[in-house]
């Protein structure tokens, strides 16, 4: 396991304060806000802590205001409904006295049923595409030390090497994603840290129609509205999974994306859906 991914476990180990009350910290990193999915990886772990049977199989959840990276969060979980075969949990984050983020999250016991999924798409294997610190190498001098540091979560996008960023104007995107070292055999953990990843790339797909991905130029301000997962299948997020992603819209300031994570097989195991700001700063 990486140090980066060993951080990421930690920072995902809430501390129970008091019965359905937990808090968690941020890394100490330069930032101006607390990484989208930090938020939402720790709203789940929150809620998961207070479900005796079940597994995840949604969670909706609103960014409401930033978050401060130099102050610990409080994760308030509300025990919504505990049903036969489901559980509804609502997580609310709490800095400063006032909340900054909200989770719901549906857990469902395993059942039997009709299986189908739509087919995974045709791109290269992860071994034959760069990392994502090599991708960032021609940027490296305005980018600073961050094109450079460790990352707990292995990305390697589909797009073609000889092509600059710029040109990148297809409505979709696709990029592997697996955590840097192996992780222990806990289903709750790889939906968390697959929650955590699902943030990273999502809203970047809906500035690729305006050629405004990967520039360090842009004028733009980004920042993830909601979010949504649906949890189909079981998965291992230490292992090669396909994040496929299309924008059918963007309007009014907002930019709207969806994907579908395969496991290396083809198999669909998990959706997304996300709104965010894409703000034009001039």
């Amino acid at each position: 396991m990486s140090r980066a991914l060993d951080n990421l476990i930690q920072l995902l180990d809430l501390e129970e304060l008091e019965v359905n009350i937990f808090r968690g910290v941020s890394p100490k990193e330069d930032r101006q806000r607390v990484f989208g999915g930090q938020v939402a990886g720790q709203s789940l772990v929150a809620a998961t802590r207070t479900v005796e049977a079940g597994r995840v199989h949604s969670l909706h959840c609103y960014f409401l205001r930033p978050g401060d990276p130099k102050i610990p969060i409080l994760y308030e979980v509300d025990r919504i409904r505990d049903g036969k075969s489901f559980t509804t949990r609502r997580v609310v984050a709490i800095q400063h006295g006032r909340a900054i983020f909200n989770l719901d999250a549906s857990f469902h016991i395993h059942e039997r049923g009709h299986e189908y999924h739509a087919p995974m798409p045709v791109v290269p294997p992860p071994e034959e595409l760069p990392t994502f610190n090599e991708r960032l190498r021609p940027y490296r001098d305005r980018l600073g030390p961050w094109a450079d540091r460790e990352r707990p979560i292995d990305i390697r996008l589909c797009d073609p090497v000889d092509r600059p960023p710029e040109t990148w104007r297809e409505p979709t995107s696709a990029c592997w994603i697996r955590a840097d070292g192996a992780l222990p055999d806990d289903p709750t953990l790889h939906a968390c840290v697959l929650t955590y990843a699902s943030d990273m790339t999502l809203l970047d797909t809906t500035v690729r129609p305006h050629g405004m991905v990967w520039s360090p130029d842009r004028k733009l301000m980004m920042a993830s509205l909601d979010h949504a997962m649906w949890f189909h299948r079981p998965f291992r997020v230490d292992e090669w999974l396909l994040y496929a992603q299309t924008t059918p819209a963007s309007a009014g300031a907002r930019g709207f994306a969806t994907g579908s994570i395969f496991t290396r097989d083809g198999t669909l195991v998990v959706s997304v859906a996300q709104e965010g700001l894409i703000r034009p700063l001039e």
